[in-house]
């Protein structure tokens, strides 16, 4: 008589923070399958990973509460376990099992790799294992990956930052900037294509810097040297060649540093049909004084100049960005600049947020704290002016066509209207009427703004076209073996659903990191 088969053990990935969070969570999820997991379906999973982020004041309350609730949880499932990663875990360390001893695998950002023989030792040895590198063991890209979107992808061309700015611990957590070889990207983004994906994302934690990661030119690889002959920089010539892969209708980047952002780089964008109208472009503060005591390495003059380029090179760009607020020092004509900026840049969206201490940055013990009555009040006039802003830039897009990439998950409401949402080109999100036709996920629908709304348009007039995909087919195909639902993130979705299976948006002031 046959043995009974063992049932494969099941895991949930709980992903908080940016997208190179959510990147890397898919990275996780890949190497757990891989190694013979299988992702939870309304059942209480064997493994639970939390990918943190590092970047918001209440982070380590947001990991530790979820933590406490889930001890009572395992301590009624033997051989359940408990795995934190990502930044948080990179700087806390052996801290994590020393507060939450319930907890059996800490790992870093430099070694998510590891994840499994961790989790098979700690099984093994039955105590915990907490493993966290200096520096990045293997570059992500190379790990396997269960990619949530058959339609959209994430594609990391490098890790870390070599920037110093005073607010952000994750250069600390991260490492220096390294990068990947275009010919690796341009590789990956190629088989993505051919497995139907129709947009992608160059990612990175200040993604225009690329190149940078290679050192001098001289001694960087021959292909690097290829692509910045003319004397373009080395992003420019990446946006370029992704405009050369056939099939590939949209990419995307984020998110961009103001000091890297060069003319020809705004070139690139203008000149290559397939890099999409939109731009992330971080503020942070329109306040010189404030800018220099933030290590920002420009001022308002130069970021200005770049939004004004923009929108001479590319007319019909959106242009979003990140704001922070009361960060130390801030007085009220520091403020005033700020609105000043937002009023001058016109921006459709932007990701506001009230300054928070992070322990380990300089900012944490700058003096001139502002009150936090003070920063809510600031907070409080800077989204309303966005508000209004995003409004207006909005309505002019009524009577418009556009053509739209339809998502899974990013209407909430969608089943109460009987529409369906996607982005548009600029990105911007687009509900409309479900068309005569059947449409799917990763399939184009064409259709003319009727209704716009500060954070999204509707369309409610028949769709003008519906043209179906390939990765319409590929979402199709996945259907078999139970698509996962999309869950919003807190941060720009670039019209797909965001990973895993749980995600908890810690949105970042930096925003991978600009």
């Amino acid at each position: 008589m046959n043995a009974p088969m063992e049932t494969a053990r099941t895991y949930e990935i709980r992903t908080y923070g940016c997208q190179m969070n959510v990147h890397d969570s898919e990275r996780l999820a890949g190497l757990l399958e891989d190694a013979g997991y299988v992702r939870a379906e309304d059942t209480e999973p064997d493994v639970v990973v939390f990918n943190t982020c590092a970047v918001r004041e209440n982070a380590d309350n947001r990991l530790y509460g979820n933590l406490g609730h889930l001890r009572p949880v395992k301590d009624g499932r033997p051989g359940m376990q408990i795995a934190v990663g990502g930044c948080l875990a990179q700087k806390d360390r052996d801290a994590i099992v020393k507060r939450a001893p319930w907890v059996d695998v800490v790992f870093g950002t430099h070694n998510i790799g590891s994840l499994p023989a961790l989790l098979e030792r700690a099984r093994i040895r039955d105590e915990a294992q907490v493993e966290i590198e200096e520096s990045l063991v293997t570059f992500p890209s190379t790990l396997p990956t269960r990619r949530e979107s058959p339609y959209a992808a994430w594609v990391s061309i490098s890790v870390g930052c070599n920037n110093t700015c005073t607010f952000c611990i994750v250069p600390a957590l991260r490492g220096k900037e390294r990068d990947r070889r275009p010919g690796e990207i341009l590789a990956e983004v190629e088989a993505l294509v051919a497995e139907g994906v129709l947009e992608v994302t160059l990612l990175g934690q200040n993604v225009n810097a690329y190149g940078s990661g290679f050192g001098a030119l001289a001694s960087a690889p021959q292909e690097v040297r290829d692509m910045t002959a003319g004397g373009q920089s080395a992003f420019a010539g990446l946006l370029r060649a992704c405009g050369e892969v056939d099939g590939l209708e949209r990419v995307r980047f984020t998110s961009p540093h103001p000091r890297d952002f060069t003319d020809d780089v705004i070139a690139a964008m203008a000149e290559t049909p397939n890099v999409m109208p939109s731009l992330h472009m971080p503020l942070q503060s329109g306040a010189d004084p404030v800018l220099r005591a933030m290590r920002r390495s420009y001022r308002q003059e130069r970021y200005l100049s770049i939004i004004e380029k923009v929108r001479a090179a590319i007319p019909d760009a959106a242009i979003t960005t990140d704001i922070i607020v009361g960060f130390p020092g801030e007085t009220e004509a520091d403020f005033e600049q700020t609105l000043h900026v937002v009023r001058e840049a016109r921006f459709s969206g932007a990701f506001t947020f009230q300054y928070s201490k992070r322990p380990g940055t300089p900012a944490a013990t700058m003096d001139d704290q502002v009150p936090k009555e003070v920063v809510q009040e600031r907070y409080e006039r800077l989204v309303a002016l966005q508000e209004e802003i995003s409004w207006e830039e909005n309505k002019k897009q009524i009577g418009r066509t556009v053509e739209v990439l339809v998502a899974e998950g990013e209407g909430r409401k969608d089943g109460a209207t009987r529409r369906l949402s996607g982005r548009a080109r600029d990105n911007r999100l687009v509900h409309f009427r479900v068309p005569d036709e059947p449409v799917r996920p990763g399939d184009m629908v064409t259709v003319e703004v009727t209704y716009a709304a500060p954070h999204h348009l509707v369309a409610d007039k028949p769709a003008r076209s519906v043209r179906r995909t390939r990765a319409g087919d590929a979402w199709e195909a996945r259907q078999g073996g139970g698509a996962p639902k999309g869950v919003s993130l807190g941060m720009p979705t670039i019209g797909r659903p965001t990973t895993p299976v749980a995600l908890e948006a810690a949105a970042s002031g930096c925003s991978t990191c600009g």
